[in-house]
């Protein structure tokens, strides 16, 4: 099928920047092609932002700050929801333009959407609160004064979101900082900036006032790197690379401002002698294979208790082989391209370098010749824990599976990385698994559970994986500043001063 023909009459894609209200053309006068990564063609060209962009989006973020952080959380609320309800009403419209710039299957894009509509509603719900906890009294000792704790948002921050979950990323940053009363400078990743152009317009179309939210689209050159030094941005909030957050961290240092970081990971699961094998294999393939691997959740390292460990290979091995990659339009596939052409070819790198490595067998699925950035689904076998597939990022639909004999050495194995995201324990018993799930050195861990993600809860890890958290009251708390207002108890005149420590 044409790719006009997965769009409604009339409805053309957006390219433009969006600044203080007004969608226009970039300082430079460049453009970026945009690409289906099913089909290698250019679907679109956006704008090319640069510094000039950056400083005329944060300026205009300044102005329009003086007077949204002082809106009250209930109408913030209001047009929190009424996002949500713009993104329900293009549901199926968000669905497709995920699927068709990103690459994933139509359902899991669907499923993206629907992780979108819920973020801006429970965010829409803690602003609310905020009227009424924005302020609390704090007991402290003796009766001659009283304290309270002020919540105030952090300023204008900037957003900086990757190409792997387009707009999910971009709702976890952008309605709780809204919520708090933040305006908001976005830069979305150059691979998949069509998605979140759409969700600008949403936002636009709500009634949000101009200049609240900003969009720059363009490299990390051009646009990411000068966001995070920009004087009047006071917050960066980034997800991506490791190494591209410690550039972001050590650039925001300059001018001390605050730094929020989604980065990398290398999680396991763990699967006991007792586990249910149907749901372990499951939850194996579902954690290395949604999104084709592109997660910084997948838990591409598998470790399986000795005595289970041949019946488990075998059924993940039936499951590779079985596992449909195309085109994410096609009724019955389950896994589509990578979303990018740098990505496909690294990806493709690690997959040799691990043959090369000395696994005990390899398996690999079937993925169509081309065009298009598809990947076999592949699985190691005892692969050495020395070897860079074992211990380094993939991004791609890539597991490698090693046995273990005792508690401790799954604990142990799962823990010997530089990240601490995400784990998962699969096991019939359940004093092992909370005892499991104490000791991994992970910021999320799923119990007999498939990777499900509630706005209610959080989102980070441990080590090189996170600094904060996001969803949650911790993901409101990311983008508010925290006041202290000591003043005498008396309502006439004021105590001998005393100063603090």
């Amino acid at each position: 099928m044409k790719q006009h023909e997965w769009f409604e009459p009339g409805v053309a894609l957006r390219t433009q920047l969006y600044i203080d209200g007004f969608w226009c053309a970039g300082e430079g006068g460049q453009r970026l092609p945009v690409v289906n990564p099913s089909t290698e063609a250019t679907i679109a060209q956006v704008e090319a932002g640069n510094a000039a962009d950056v400083d005329c989006a944060a300026r205009a973020a300044a102005r329009a700050f003086r007077t949204w952080k002082k809106t009250t959380g209930a109408q913030r609320a209001t047009l929190l929801r009424a996002i949500a309800r713009g993104v329900s009403d293009r549901r199926d419209h968000l669905a497709v333009l995920q699927s068709l710039n990103n690459g994933k299957p139509l359902d899991e894009a669907r499923i993206d959407v629907g992780d979108v509509i819920a973020t801006f509603d429970y965010y829409a719900d803690l602003a609310e609160q905020l009227d009424e906890i924005g302020e609390s009294a704090v007991s402290i000792p003796g009766d001659a004064y009283r304290a309270t704790i002020r919540r105030e948002p952090a300023g204008v921050v900037a957003l900086i979101v990757p190409w792997n979950f387009p707009m999910v990323t971009t709702a976890w940053k952008l309605a709780p900082a809204l919520a708090a009363g933040c305006t908001v400078v976005l830069k979305p990743s150059e691979v998949t900036p069509l998605p979140e152009l759409e969700l600008a317009a949403i936002v636009a179309d709500a009634g949000v006032p101009g200049g609240v939210v900003n969009v720059v689209t363009g490299t990390g050159t051009e646009v990411g790197a000068p966001l995070a030094a920009h004087p009047l941005i006071a917050k960066v909030s980034f997800t991506g690379s490791t190494a591209v957050g410690a550039q972001v961290m050590k650039t925001a240092a300059d001018t001390i401002k605050g730094v929020s970081l989604e980065l990398g990971g290398k999680s396991s699961i763990i699967v006991f002698a007792d586990a249910d094998l149907d749901l372990a294999t499951d939850l194996v393939a579902g954690g290395a294979f949604f999104n084709a691997g592109q997660m910084c959740s997948a838990t591409s390292r598998v470790l399986v208790e000795r005595p289970i460990a041949d019946a488990l290979a075998t059924r993940l091995a039936d499951r590779v082989t079985r596992t449909v990659v195309g085109d994410p339009f096609k009724a019955g596939v389950q896994m589509g391209p990578l979303a990018n052409r740098a990505q496909y070819e690294r990806v493709q790198r690690y997959i040799a370098r691990g043959k090369d490595d000395g696994a005990r067998f390899v398996i690999e699925g079937e993925a169509p010749a081309g065009p298009g950035y598809f990947v076999k689904p592949t699985m190691f076998v005892d692969i050495p824990t020395e070897s860079p597939l074992w211990r380094e990022e993939v991004f791609g639909p890539v597991l490698c599976l090693r046995s273990f004999d005792s508690e401790d050495e799954a604990i142990g194995a799962a823990n010997d990385t530089e990240f601490g995201l995400v784990a998962t324990v699969v096991t019939r018993d359940a004093g092992r698994g909370r005892r499991v799930a104490a000791g991994l050195d992970a910021g999320v861990v799923w119990l007999n559970a498939p990777q499900a993600i509630f706005p209610q809860t959080s989102w980070g890890g441990y080590k090189r994986s996170s600094i904060g958290r996001e969803l949650g009251p911790f993901g409101l708390a990311a983008f508010q500043e925290i006041k202290q207002v000591l003043m005498p108890a008396g309502a006439s005149g004021a105590p001998e001063c005393v100063r603090g420590a």
